[in-house]
């Protein structure tokens, strides 16, 4: 029907062109692009990509893919040439020069999906995020080759997440009932909402420590949001979710190889969480403001289980070093949970799978629990991500304990 409304309009088009080539017979040429122009204009006044989803993903994806995928030889060939490489340390868990300029490819691929297709989405958004983006982009650029503070890092991602929240109003409005909040005062709700973004944004950027977890991760988070906003019909965030994805794939091909090895950097890791962040804030606020909506009694848990390992992980970090080591929060160290993992004999790439594996199964857990009470989801995802990130290391304690590691002999 939408076709035939398009055919009607572009044939009162000609027929208008036709009165006017009789009445003013002359530059033909002149004519005929001008014709050419108003049909493509005619063409986009009414085209909607909502209604061809599929392909359009498909195109979002490609592109993205493609440019990253072509990035990433020449930026080896840079990072070769200029010598700007990681050097292993005391506290590297790599024994060999490796370039930490990955989020360069990533970056460039978001920039060119958002300039072209984005065009035809909501484009004040798109162009914020890439304002966002793009002050992310050279704090973490400068963070890789030279020493960036934590102040100055600060300072940037509060600056790019507050473009987002004053300029579009996208923020999280209150809690859904959990702990029977419903409503956070305009004042907390800001706050909170960057705290939200500081929060997942250094979080994405500490579990960069192991061979592809920050971006499966990343690639796990886009996924499950490409679906919630195609359930929400939300085509600008799926198209830049699905852009994620395609940006991604080049780059863990890279990170997971042993001869042509790449880091994603401060530059790739800030990237990715502040996006992670935004598709968060953005769930979490569009639950609240449609009441109609099927996540509005479960949005915070599943937006809580989408990055459950980033969080945890920075969480426990946190409390080790300021608790027991009386240090600063952001002093590097092999405590995390992926260094765990590690020396209980697991490879970068198990360790992956196994981190990434679980934060699939806690996600799945809470959309099957959706509909339930929001405290007992909230409940149920704590305990059931506590226990299944403690597994691996409850059984390496009790097959390494003596008199347990008996008990189990006897027993076989």
């Amino acid at each position: 029907m939408q076709f035939i409304c398009i055919l009607m309009n572009l044939n009162c088009f000609f027929w208008e062109l036709a009165y006017i080539q009789f009445i003013f017979v002359g530059n033909l040429d002149a004519l005929k692009h001008y014709i050419e122009r108003q049909m493509i204009q005619e063409l986009l006044k009414y085209f909607d990509p909502l209604n061809y989803i599929g392909l359009w993903l498909l195109l979002s994806f490609f592109i993205a893919l493609m440019v990253s995928f072509s990035a990433f030889p020449a930026i080896f060939k840079v990072a070769e040439a200029k010598h700007l490489m990681d050097e292993p340390g005391d506290r590297s868990i790599h024994s060999v020069k490796t370039p930490t300029l990955g989020g360069i490819g990533i970056y460039l691929s978001l920039v060119v999906v958002i300039t072209t297709i984005g065009a035809l989405l909501d484009t004040k958004i798109l162009l914020l995020l890439l304002g966002g983006l793009t002050i992310l982009f050279f704090l973490g650029l400068k963070d890789d080759l030279l020493i960036l503070s934590p102040r100055k890092k600060f300072f940037g991602q509060l600056l790019a997440a507050g473009l987002l929240i004053f300029f579009t109003d996208t923020r999280i409005l209150g809690f859904s009932g959990l702990f029977s909040i419903t409503i956070f005062p305009y004042w907390f709700s800001v706050v909170f909402t960057l705290f939200v973004y500081l929060l997942i944004i250094n979080a994405y950027n500490l579990i960069d420590g192991v061979d592809g977890l920050a971006g499966t991760l990343a690639l796990l988070a886009s996924g499950v949001f490409t679906f919630i906003f195609l359930d929400i019909q939300d085509v600008s965030m799926s198209t830049l979710s699905v852009a994620i994805i395609g940006s991604l794939i080049p780059f863990l091909r890279l990170n997971f190889s042993k001869q042509n090895k790449i880091f994603m950097g401060d530059t790739g890791s800030m990237i990715i969480g502040f996006l992670i962040a935004f598709f968060v804030v953005r769930f979490i606020g569009h639950s609240q403001t449609h009441i109609d909506s099927e996540w509005r009694n479960s949005a915070p848990v599943m937006a809580l289980a989408i990055v459950f390992f980033p969080l945890l992980d920075t969480l426990r970090i946190f409390l080790i070093r300021l608790v027991i080591h009386k240090k600063s929060p952001f002093s590097a160290d092999q405590n995390h949970l992926h260094h765990r993992f590690l020396q209980i004999g697991f490879t970068h790439f198990q360790t992956t799978i196994c981190i990434v594996l679980i934060n699939l199964g806690l996600v799945a857990s809470t959309y099957f629990c959706r509909n339930l009470d929001i405290h007992f989801q909230f409940i149920l995802l704590l305990i059931l991500g506590f226990l299944l990130y403690s597994l691996f290391f409850l059984w390496n304690w009790l097959t390494n304990n003596s008199s347990f590691s008996n008990v189990f002999k006897q027993m076989h």
